[in-house]
């Protein structure tokens, strides 16, 4: 089992910009010395939620702070962008980090910055595809052109810089819903599974996946991700009552509101291709505190969380996408003390 840390870079109560950026490069900076295989950042828009619209900038910056640890990307909502921007950011990042680029992507899902960028939400999974496809064809192309419904090139171009990892930096697609896993399963496109989902879901994931990918004659040894809320406490109980502090002080409905969720805005429901969602940003991320420790998050003492990453692990996963800290304003040695405490304690189990 690998082992990499999720910035969602949200921006807490007073805080600044900048603080919410040096916050998070000093936790990279201490992952990558803590022995973490990678790092992946999250792309949101047009609200605190998430303030890192450009990952690729942020990635270039860090590759030059950084010698070992992976610089990946959880996700690049691909309906968002230009295609070719993409290949060619990417492939810029690939160079500049000496190739240490993960490219994840998804089709996203929160109205809210399909309507900031005008752009029809059930048109998601379309464009995610196409745009797929030209990233793959700049990537293993020596020239390439593209006229698709939604991009086109205009002529035939040439990458420059191409990638420096051949045939291109690793891919995974953001899935958990059965239909998006079978469609990049028999692809064998890898997956990322989501931290909302329950552990039955992305343990149902991971084994549909491989299933999928193996009648489809795609190779065993593919990573699949995993992300998932991560706490760590020296026994059960205190992990308990932190967990319960932690909950005490963010609003979830800061996260989980009309605003995230995948809506129509002409009908109020799920928008087409969406369904699987229906329900989960409306209901204020108002689970119980029980429900998030029996099938959320990884949290409790080192023993119980070694066991949960083991169940992930013979599911199917090879990389554990550690989010330490999304929605827990934690003060900064907080913060590096329960990652040095998972590091010291947990990872030498899968060593």
């Amino acid at each position: 089992m690998k082992f990499s840390t999720f910035h969602l870079f949200h921006r807490f109560d007073g805080q600044s910009f900048k603080d919410v950026y040096d916050y998070h490069l000093e936790l990279i900076e201490l992952a990558e010395e803590l022995g973490f295989d990678g790092v992946r950042l999250a792309e949101h828009h047009f609200r605190d939620y998430g303030v890192a619209p450009n990952l690729f900038t942020v990635l270039a910056h860090v590759a030059a702070r950084t010698s070992r640890i992976r610089l990946g990307t959880g996700i690049v909502v691909l309906p968002l962008h230009n295609p070719v921007h993409v290949a060619e950011e990417a492939a810029q990042v690939d160079v500049l980090s000496d190739g240490r680029l993960d490219l994840g992507i998804g089709r996203g899902y929160q109205s809210f910055e399909f309507e900031g960028f005008g752009i029809d939400l059930a048109e998601a999974r379309d464009r995610f595809n196409e745009a797929l496809e030209v990233i793959l064809g700049l990537w293993t192309r020596e020239t390439f052109g593209h006229e698709g419904k939604f991009y086109r090139t205009g002529t035939e171009v040439a990458l420059a810089p191409r990638p420096l990892q051949t045939p291109h930096p690793p891919l995974h697609v953001a899935a958990v819903s059965p239909e998006t896993v079978t469609m990049y399963a028999e692809r064998g496109l890898p997956i990322l599974a989501d931290p909302a989902a329950p552990f039955r879901k992305v343990v149902k994931a991971a084994e549909t996946w491989r299933e999928t990918a193996a009648r489809a004659g795609h190779p065993a040894e593919a990573e699949l991700v995993v992300a998932r809320s991560v706490y760590v406490a020296p026994t059960a109980e205190q992990a308990r009552r932190d967990q319960e502090r932690f909950e005490a002080a963010f609003d979830r409905s800061r996260i989980f509101n009309e605003r995230s969720a995948p809506i129509d805005p002409r009908t109020g429901r799920a928008a087409q291709g969406f369904e699987y969602y229906q329900d989960r940003y409306l209901k204020g991320g108002s689970v119980s505190a029980d429900f998030r420790w029996e099938q959320l998050e990884v949290i409790g003492d080192p023993e119980r969380v070694v066991e949960q990453i083991t169940l992930l692990r013979d599911a199917g996963f090879a990389n554990l996408l550690c989010d330490f800290g999304s929605t827990r304003p934690m003060p900064l040695e907080e913060m590096k003390k329960v990652m040095r405490f998972f590091a010291a304690e947990v990872m030498p189990a899968f060593s």
